[in-house]
């Protein structure tokens, strides 16, 4: 999706030209094609293990808006994969560290952050103005509600996943081609929805997705090439295998195909995500772990749920602790009793803090998330 040709570009600074050297002198881009790149609007949703190679990427690409979707703050376990955001950024919340990296990368572009969770609420007013947008989620919910807004507004939608060892790719939404619900019609159920924290994935894999998909959003606003359009290319890392399958438009699709769907709605209840952005903003009430030390010596009636990897338990647990990886929490809501205190943990409270709104989102009176976790807790 090249620029409108009769809209004027803006000029490129005698110090954008020497930054931009080696695509000036490219067949297909030259001067006009960087023009076109500075005054694209691209959003990307997510600044995690995708958003962080395409948002990178993109910024010392010279496109000249980047916006971020996201709400979270940096854990831990993101920098294995999550190469916007540093050991000093754990804490910090996520659309912080991403603005203050892209500034670094190319103080030309403007960073626009969007710090919410994307809902059937906002997702049109956010995502109306931009030329592309990046599907960086990890979550069904989230991309069936990317795909529905992209078709809805008439927006390719530069999709990846990855899991394990293995990623897609595509572009959906565009005039001709296919959208997501083409591939995948219905949201799987809640007991067929694999997610990182459950599965894992290997650290370099968003890397090599994410590349992907920053090479298929420069190619839409350059107009070069052929893009993956009509194409789900998958990547089995361990066999290092490309292939592609052709896609087509189904006819029966309500979203790009008898255009029924004319609203959004959110797809939650169906993913198996309950929570996922119900009580997003609500305040999770902390508590010390000196407090929580003299709640368990004092026998205070409490479950204790940690909701990291086994991988991470396995180095040690305090005492009394039910075990109960944050992936699996929604799965196992009902057997939770809800008549005494529950205290969250996790490394450094980030996703007990999470698992802390997900407990309060389906009704549980009391919850509190260790604050600063296991990091906090071993200093004493």
């Amino acid at each position: 999706m090249a620029s409108d040709p009769d809209h004027e570009l803006p000029a490129l600074s005698a110090f954008e030209r020497d930054r931009y050297r080696r695509h000036l002198i490219l067949p297909g881009v030259g001067s006009e094609g960087q023009q076109r790149l500075k005054a694209a609007r691209v959003l990307v949703v997510g600044a995690g293990g995708l958003g962080s190679p395409v948002a990178l990427y993109l910024a010392a690409a010279g496109v000249g808006t980047l916006g971020l979707v996201d709400h979270d703050v940096v854990d831990l376990t993101n920098l294995q994969r999550q190469l916007l955001h540093g050991t000093r950024d754990v804490g910090r919340s996520k659309l912080a560290s991403a603005g203050d990296r892209l500034h670094d990368v190319n103080p030309h572009v403007q960073v626009v952050s969007h710090d919410c969770w994307l809902t059937s609420a906002n997702a049109l007013e956010i995502m109306r103005g931009y030329d592309v947008v990046v599907d960086g989620t990890d979550n069904f919910a989230t991309r069936y509600l990317v795909n529905d807004a992209c078709v809805l507004l008439g927006i390719p939608n530069v999709y990846g996943s990855v899991f394990r060892f293995d990623g897609q790719a595509s572009v959906f939404a565009t005039p001709d081609g296919p959208c997501y619900r083409c591939l995948h019609p219905e949201p799987p159920p809640p007991d067929m929805v694999p997610n990182c924290a459950e599965g894992g994935v290997l650290g370099v894999l968003p890397g090599l997705v994410g590349t992907i998909q920053a090479t298929e959003t420069l190619k839409l606003l350059l107009g070069l090439g052929d893009t993956l359009a009509g194409r789900l290319l998958m990547i089995d890392a361990v066999g290092m295998e490309f292939r592609t399958v052709r896609l087509t438009r189904d006819s029966s699709c309500p979203a790009c195909g008898t255009r029924t769907l004319t609203q959004l709605i959110d797809y939650d209840q169906f993913c198996g995500t309950p929570g996922l952005h119900a009580h997003a903003d609500a305040r999770v009430d902390e508590v010390a772990p000196a407090i929580l030390r003299a709640w368990l010596a004092t026998g205070e009636p409490l479950q204790l749920i940690d909701v990291r990897e086994p991988t991470e338990t396995a180095a040690g647990i305090i005492a009394g602790a039910h075990c109960l990886p944050l992936g699996t929490l929604a799965q196992a809501l009902h057997t939770l009793p809800r008549d005494v205190r529950t205290v969250l943990v996790c490394q450094s409270g980030v996703r007990s803090a999470r698992a802390a709104r997900q407990l309060m989102a389906a009704g549980f009176p009391a919850v509190h998330s260790l604050a600063g976790g296991m990091l906090r807790w071993r200093e004493g």
